[in-house]
């Protein structure tokens, strides 16, 4: 969420953003300096009422000690109309308060001054393309879903069966190879300096709200409403949350969390050939990293954790592409994004598997998320997240990409969680 200061200050620069978000209609800032006007204005009635009140109580205290009661029985009749104004301006502020905050919940994070314009992913900037030759697996190779089927690693009809359509069951290597990419990828984590963590995969509307979740525009999140609670879309909401309403000290930062979660998404409206297999599931599991961290280094630590995800794409010996998000296509709650997708030769087309993005203060003014300084002011942090990385399309083109015609090759990095180097019949 931005903030009032910002928005005075920056208010072109916002506009910028809206329009490379495709959004026309700006007015909605003026709406908000205008709510913020109306709120500071009762609040001033509110406190000048306040002052006068206790005023007068201490001089009725005074008439009282010095006999004067009827002067001071008729300075009370002025202390009930201030009581009552002052009960009905709390109200009105409550009221005000709550508009403000509706509004400001509507309006998306800055975009950074180097992301593109465009309306969709089509218009996505390149910015590291794959130098080396994609792939070629000759005539005829299998896609993932095939591969799976052959093998006998994973079964989507049983998955849909127990469940639905989108929840597909692991079996044998298949879930031997998932839970070799799980503690790979932690593993990884671990060296690069991110602690661990093992979260609920369940959260409430205060934590969804302060990871930008909420208000789901999209109708993406699981929802309980016998519980009000919500299935988590990805770690970065419950990891984010640890810190809602803290104060970490500037010598803390930064802060560097890790977790392997489940995600569950609705993915309302997907369908089509591009959604077939693992290329778009209600529930897979993902290793997600998280910084807070002070705003000053934010992003240079945005491009430490990219050269995290590409390390793991070099390991795994995947070839991979890096996107720079348009604005049509940029998060509500990112200021920067990049997307990393890797190829899948037998359905030749890129595939996404790791977003990486920088929030600035956005999440944080949401979390009440602050550090304090060396001169003891508080001031919102920074926060970051990103895949690193989500299994489905990894799986899916690590499947089709080491195919041969008597089996599947296991990546060498992974050998050591596996047991085994190669699949086969």
């Amino acid at each position: 969420m931005l903030t009032i200061p910002f928005i005075k200050e920056n208010k072109e620069k916002i506009v910028v953003s809206l329009q490379k978000r495709n959004q026309k209609d700006t007015t909605i800032l003026d709406t908000i300096l205008a709510a913020d006007d109306e709120r500071k204005r009762i609040l001033q009635e509110l406190e000048s009422d306040q002052s006068e009140s206790n005023q007068i109580s201490k001089e009725i205290g005074q008439l009282y000690k010095q006999g004067k009661a009827a002067e001071a029985t008729s300075m009370k009749e002025r202390t009930g109309v201030l009581k009552a104004n002052i009960s009905t301006l709390k109200d009105e502020l409550a009221v005000q308060e709550a508009k403000l905050e509706d509004l400001l919940l509507q309006v998306p994070n800055c975009a950074h001054e180097s992301v593109p314009y465009g309306n969709s992913d089509e218009d996505n900037e390149v910015k590291q393309d794959w130098a080396k030759p994609l792939p070629d697996l000759g005539a005829d190779p299998l896609p993932h879903w095939e591969l799976a089927k052959k093998y006998d690693l994973i079964d989507f009809e049983l998955g849909a069966k127990v469940t639905g359509a989108g929840f597909p069951v692991y079996k044998g290597k298949g879930a031997i190879l998932q839970r070799a990419l799980i503690n790979f990828f932690l593993n990884e984590a671990d060296a690069a300096g991110y602690l661990e963590h093992s979260v609920p995969h369940v959260v409430n509307e205060a934590s969804a709200r302060g990871t930008g979740q909420l208000p789901d525009k999209e109708g993406q999140m699981y929802y309980m409403p016998q519980d009000d609670l919500y299935l988590i879309p990805t770690a970065e909401v419950p990891l984010t949350n640890l810190y809602r309403d803290v104060i970490v000290s500037h010598q803390d930062l930064p802060v560097k969390l890790t977790a392997h979660t489940p995600c569950f998404r609705r993915e309302a409206g997907s369908y089509g050939a591009h959604v077939r297999g693992l290329n778009r599931l209600h529930q897979f599991d993902k290793v997600e990293i998280v910084q807070v961290q002070h705003p000053d280094n934010s992003y240079a630590a945005l491009d430490d954790m990219c050269a995290h995800v590409e390390g793991l794409l070099n390991k795994l010996e995947l070839p991979y592409r890096i996107l720079r998000l348009c604005g049509g296509d940029l998060g509500f709650t990112a200021a920067l994004t990049f997307d990393f997708e890797t190829y899948s030769a037998a359905q030749e087309r890129w595939l996404e598997v790791s977003s990486v993005s920088n929030f600035e203060n956005f999440q944080a003014n949401r979390l009440k998320l602050r550090y304090k300084d060396e001169d003891g002011k508080n001031h919102l942090a920074h926060t970051l997240n990103g895949s690193a990385l989500a299994l489905p399309r990894i799986l899916a083109t690590l499947l089709e990409n080491n195919q041969t015609p008597t089996g599947i090759k296991i990546p060498k990095v992974l050998q050591a969680f596996t047991g085994f180097d190669f699949i086969q019949e």
